[in-house]
C-alpha cells in the first residue's frame, strides 16, 4: 500500500497497466516528455520510451481518430484530452466513430480506448476547461461513462477501463487531483465498471453523487447527523454508463427518500435520467418526489463568480429538509 492523491493513482494506474500489456499506449497534448498539464503522466515516456507515450499536435478531431484507427487494430489506447470542453473536437471519432464499432462491423471489430479528460469547478480556470458534459455522453449507445471520486476508485476504475472492449469516457474532477491522499494498493487490482458504492450508511434519505460531488454530499450527510439526527446514506455512482440502478432502488427501498446531486446544469443531466429510472423502478417506495441538487441552466460561469454557481453542502441539505417534510 502507499499514499496517493488522485493524480498518482491515475498514474500508477497506467503504469501498471503498461507494464502488463505492450498494447497499451499513451498520447494526447503534452504528455510525454512535460507529463501533461497537470503531470498525470509524469515519468511514463522515459519509462516506457517514445514510441508507447507521445505528444500529439493540438487536434482533438486527430486524437480521437488516431485512437480509433488503433483501437481497430489490436492497440488499447489512453488518449488525453487535456481539457473537458476540447472534447467537441472529437466527439464525432468518439460518440460515432469509437462507440457505434462493435454495432457496425457486426462484432468484428471493438474499440478498446480510453478517453481520459479532466473536468469541473472551483479551480479558477478558464473557460471550456471545467464544464461537465457527462450528459452528453451518457446519452450516447456504446460508451461508457466513469467519474471516480478518489484515489483507490480512480486506479481501480482506469485499470479496469482499459481492460474494457469498448470506449471509456473517464473523466477527472480537478480539485481532486490534489484533493487528499490514501491508501492505494501498488500491485495492479480492478475496480469493477457499473458498480456504485454505497460510502455511508443511512436510514433516512438517499443522496446519490459521483465525483467531486461525492464529498459536497458527505459534508451534507454529516451536517445533516449532528444538526438534527437526519441519517443521510450517500451513493457515489463510480459509474454513470452502465448505471447501477440496483444499489439506488436498494437503498430507496430503506430510506423511502432520495436527492441526486451534480455539478452539470440541471436540464438532461444524469440525475435527470437517474429520476426517471428511480420512478421506473421504485416510485411505490417514495414518500416524497426525488429532488435535484444541480448547477443552473447557464454557461459556467468566469473564475470569480464560480462560487455562487457551484453546489453547495448547504443546498444539499436544504434540498434534504425539503424532502423530510412529506
Amino acid at each position: 500500500m502507499a499514499q496517493m492523491n488522485m493524480k498518482e493513482a491515475i498514474r500508477d494506474a497506467m503504469r501498471v497497466e503498461m507494464k502488463r500489456d505492450p498494447n497499451v499506449i499513451v498520447f494526447g497534448e503534452d504528455v510525454g516528455n512535460v507529463g501533461g498539464v497537470f503531470r498525470a503522466t509524469e515519468g511514463l515516456q522515459k519509462e516506457f520510451g517514445e514510441e508507447r507515450i507521445f505528444d500529439t499536435p493540438l487536434a482533438e478531431s486527430a486524437i480521437g481518430g488516431m485512437a480509433v484507427g488503433l483501437g481497430i487494430q489490436g492497440f488499447r489506447p489512453v488518449a488525453e484530452i487535456q481539457f473537458v470542453g476540447f472534447i467537441y473536437e472529437a466527439l464525432d471519432q468518439m460518440f460515432v466513430q469509437a462507440a457505434r464499432m462493435r454495432f457496425r462491423s457486426g462484432g468484428r471489430y471493438n474499440s478498446p480506448i480510453v478517453f481520459r479528460t479532466p473536468f469541473g469547478g472551483g479551480v479558477k480556470a478558464a473557460e471550456l476547461h471545467t464544464d461537465s458534459l457527462e450528459g452528453l455522453a451518457i446519452q450516447t449507445p456504446g460508451i461508457k461513462v466513469v467519474v471516480p471520486s478518489n484515489p483507490y476508485d480512480a486506479k481501480g476504475l482506469l485499470i479496469a477501463a482499459i481492460r474494457d472492449n469498448d470506449p471509456v469516457f473517464f473523466m477527472e474532477h480537478l480539485n481532486l487531483y490534489h484533493a487528499f491522499r490514501a491508501e492505494v494498493p501498488e500491485e495492479d487490482y480492478v475496480v469493477e465498471l457499473g458498480k456504485a458504492n454505497v460510502v455511508r450508511e443511512g436510514s433516512d434519505v438517499t443522496i446519490i453523487a459521483y465525483g467531486m460531488m461525492v464529498h459536497t454530499a458527505t459534508k451534507a450527510a454529516e451536517e445533516l447527523e449532528k444538526s438534527k439526527g437526519i441519517k443521510a446514506e450517500v451513493i457515489d455512482l463510480r459509474t454513470l454508463s452502465p448505471l447501477d440502478i440496483d444499489t439506488i432502488v436498494a437503498s430507496i427501498k430503506k430510506t423511502n427518500r432520495a436527492i441526486v446531486v451534480q455539478e452539470a446544469q440541471k436540464t438532461s443531466g444524469a440525475a435527470a435520467e437517474i429520476i426517471a429510472q428511480i420512478n421506473e423502478k421504485a416510485i411505490l417506495h417514495l414518500e416524497a418526489p426525488v429532488l435535484r441538487v444541480t448547477g443552473p441552466d447557464t454557461v459556467y460561469p468566469f473564475a470569480q463568480i464560480e462560487d455562487t454557481w457551484l453546489p453547495t453542502p448547504a443546498r444539499v441539505i436544504a434540498a434534504v429538509n425539503k424532502v423530510m417534510e412529506f
